[in-house]
């Protein structure tokens, strides 16, 4: 009886021992944690997400200092996400922080801009929305003048009563897509307005020399012996009001080759009053010797009051849209009488006339620029006349034989001429060309129509003077040295 009760007892015992060991199973409480990702990868489980994120930003001090910000944070990819689990096993966020720091640059808060020009993309970082804003506008105003700029924005330009020029439009003219994100600290984190204004006037150029000035230097003649354009002297050295300020020997200037990062058009309405220049009239003397010549008429060049629309892009004169012209005092004919009638195919050296209508503007002159349509550095080794309108005549400057008559892909349509005295002349992107190769053709006589064939932002004539023959062991002058 005694070894049963035992038994009961120890039967009881063992019962109760099994439903205390099942009732602390079924009791246990779950941990909260929390499981920490960088790019879907597991770096480790933590036990407090905020700890991890109060850690990364106390750490951080440098970069606060750096980019003047009050927080750090994790980098872009890491992902935290809650956990419940039974398994005690945790990291401490000193541990996880080593992981990440040796994977992935930390972030910090700021706006991330987008600048598209066609497929070329550019990507600026700011601390600040402000900052981008303000250096966008310090850039307008470095290629229209403050000045300017501000009569435009607060509509105080007035009217123009004789001559003058008035903004009708400033726009940038590219997709610009603004977000705030993280940034990595790695990347190029703009935090003032003036670094950035530099970067979008210069890009990443760090080519900046200075120039002492000799005797006789004009800023158009220092911009040319340095390669770049008169424009991009004027805003490196803003002291300097126009091309015509004045220089003296021994000044320092700063000389800097532009790479803007956005494009700012301006287009503007513009009366001005220009030279009209004078023709010359040729008449021939069959008693005088051929080959002689005597002047019986001096030329007197003319005034016109001419109307157009402007654009430029970047300070650079893109398009040129007459709208109206107005002679205001006549020009008169400069008169040479020359020996026999028969058409010479040798042309003068001397008297050339010009190969436009009156009312032009150069647009462009000989000298080195961005090119407008393919953004490259070069010179431009011609003069580009604008302002006479889509077909107007383009002429002849000299007698000579017609060379080339033909199509290329950046000239367009375009007339070579020989006039077998060492020169040639060159006359590109015309509407059509109404010469042919191997023709003689006279002084003054239409060879073809202004256009916009080939590379052209609008219809101008781009007139080159070559010594020798065109791209084949000649080399082009400045054309304006002829006249």
């Amino acid at each position: 009886m005694k070894k049963v009760k035992i038994l009961i007892l120890f039967f009881v015992l063992s019962i109760s021992s099994l439903s205390v060991g099942f009732t602390f199973k079924t009791n246990k409480v779950p941990n909260n944690y929390y499981q920490v990702y960088l790019d879907n990868k597991v770096l480790g489980v933590i036990k407090s997400k905020k700890k991890l994120e109060d850690y990364i930003d106390k750490r951080g001090d440098y970069y606060k200092k750096k980019y003047k910000v009050k927080k750090v944070y994790a980098p872009n990819g890491i992902e935290i996400k809650k956990l419940v689990t039974y398994n005690d096993k945790v990291l401490s966020v000193r541990e996880v922080y080593k992981k990440i720091e040796k994977k992935k640059p930390f972030t910090i808060r700021g706006y991330k801009f987008e600048i598209k020009d066609g497929k070329k993309k550019n990507t600026i970082y700011t601390t600040r929305e402000s900052i981008f804003k303000d250096s966008v506008t310090d850039t307008i105003k470095t290629f229209v003048g403050t000045d300017s700029y501000e009569k435009y924005k607060n509509k105080t330009q007035g009217k123009i009563n004789t001559t003058g020029r008035i903004i009708e439009n400033i726009y940038l003219d590219n997709d610009i897509s603004i977000k705030s994100d993280n940034i990595s600290v790695e990347e190029k984190i703009y935090t003032d307005k003036t670094s950035l204004t530099n970067y979008l006037l210069y890009g990443s150029n760090t080519n900046k020399k200075t120039y002492t000035i000799d005797t006789g230097d004009t800023i158009e003649t220092v911009a040319f012996k340095n390669k770049v354009s008169t424009e991009e002297f004027l805003i490196s050295n803003p002291s300097f009001n126009s091309a015509n300020s004045l220089l003296f020997p021994g000044q320092q200037v700063v000389i800097e080759e532009t790479n803007p990062q956005i494009k700012v058009v301006v287009e503007e309405h513009v009366v001005q009053d220009v030279k009209s220049s004078y023709k010359t009239e040729i008449k021939y003397n069959s008693s005088i010797v051929r080959g002689d010549e005597k002047v019986i008429q001096e030329g007197v060049d003319g005034l016109e009051r001419v109307t157009q629309e402007e654009k430029r892009v970047n300070g650079t004169l893109v398009y040129v849209d007459p709208k109206s012209k107005q002679e205001l005092t006549p020009s008169v004919s400069k008169i040479i009488e020359k020996g026999d009638k028969y058409v010479p195919t040798v042309g003068s050296k001397s008297n050339w006339a010009w190969p436009t209508n009156s009312g032009y503007t150069i647009s462009s002159g000989y000298v080195y620029r961005i090119n407008p349509v393919s953004g490259s550095r070069e010179i431009h080794a011609a003069i580009d006349i604008s302002g006479t309108g889509y077909g107007s005549p383009i002429y002849a400057v000299t007698n000579g034989v017609v060379s080339e008559s033909s199509y290329r892909y950046q000239d367009g349509n375009y007339v070579c001429i020989n006039h077998n005295n060492g020169y040639y002349t060159c006359y590109a992107h015309m509407a059509r060309k109404a010469v042919a190769a191997g023709q003689t053709v006279d002084r003054g006589q239409i060879i073809g129509y202004v256009g916009q064939s080939g590379w052209a932002t609008g219809p101008h004539l781009h007139y080159e003077v070559w010594i020798g023959k065109p791209w084949s062991g000649g080399h082009r002058i400045n054309p304006q040295t002829m006249y």
